[in-house]
């Protein structure tokens, strides 16, 4: 008997081990905890960003969205209200909605998606022609015709033939106490 109650006791704390309660109740896999004096802004990031696509930076932000359906992508902003998406990757399985408007610190690699002046080009033709179709609602419309104007604009002016979104695979994170 006395080995039974042992064995269970044992068994408890091996299934506990590694995981802590959050804000919620739920369960979830402790975080191993990184270097986070070296924190930059992303602000600071996306002045870099151009030279270092592929290098790990530590952000701290908070979280202004997490996507509901997976989890999987989450938006954080600075001080400055810039905002960059974050994908989970590596040790992070996914964002709890529960994190939205808590501070962070993220660590993880920059990336670059380029968009071509063909596909800004097309993507203005097929809002145009949505636009004339009332397919889409006029303020979204708009507000999607004056980033695409932005991104030509930018383009025009550094001489460039694309327009860089840089955002990050996270590959862990910490909340900022």
């Amino acid at each position: 008997m006395k080995n039974i109650f042992l064995f269970s006791i044992l068994a408890l704390l091996a299934t506990s081990c590694g995981h802590k309660k959050n804000q919620s109740g739920n369960s979830e896999p402790t975080r191993p905890s990184f270097e986070t004096s070296a924190a930059i802004s992303i602000n600071e990031m996306l002045s870099i960003a151009p030279n270092n696509v592929g290098k790990e930076v530590v952000l701290k932000g908070v979280i202004t969205h997490v996507c509901k359906h997976s989890g999987k992508r989450c938006f954080i902003k600075d001080s400055t209200n810039t905002s960059i998406r974050v994908e989970a990757k590596g040790e992070i399985g996914g964002f709890n909605s529960e994190l939205n408007g808590h501070s962070i610190y993220v660590k993880g690699n920059i990336r670059e998606n380029r968009l071509s002046q063909v596909q800004i080009l097309d993507w203005e033709r097929k809002t145009l022609a949505q636009k004339e179709q009332a397919e889409i609602d006029q303020n979204q419309c708009s507000a999607e015709l004056a980033n695409i104007q932005e991104m030509k604009d930018w383009m025009a002016t550094n001489n460039k033939d694309f327009y860089s979104i840089y955002y990050l695979d996270g590959t862990d994170y910490q909340i900022a106490e």
